[in-house]
């Protein structure tokens, strides 16, 4: 599985429920993946991380 090297954020399960005239309609389960992106690090490594960690890395280098 995929997921950040930094936070460690993974893919989630997420159900959708329609409602139609009163009742749930069953609906399948659906999977969630982050925004995993390669960056290079200060020190060069290269790792896959969110977006988010990505943005608060460049606030942490200013």
């Amino acid at each position: 599985m995929r997921q950040c090297e930094i936070c460690g954020k993974g893919s989630l399960v997420a159900r959708k429920r329609n409602k139609l005239r009163g009742k749930y309609n069953p609906t399948e389960k659906s999977r969630r993946y982050p925004n995993l992106q390669k960056t290079r690090l200060a020190n060069g490594k290269r790792i896959l991380a969110c977006a988010g960690c990505i943005k608060k890395l460049a606030k942490a280098g200013k």
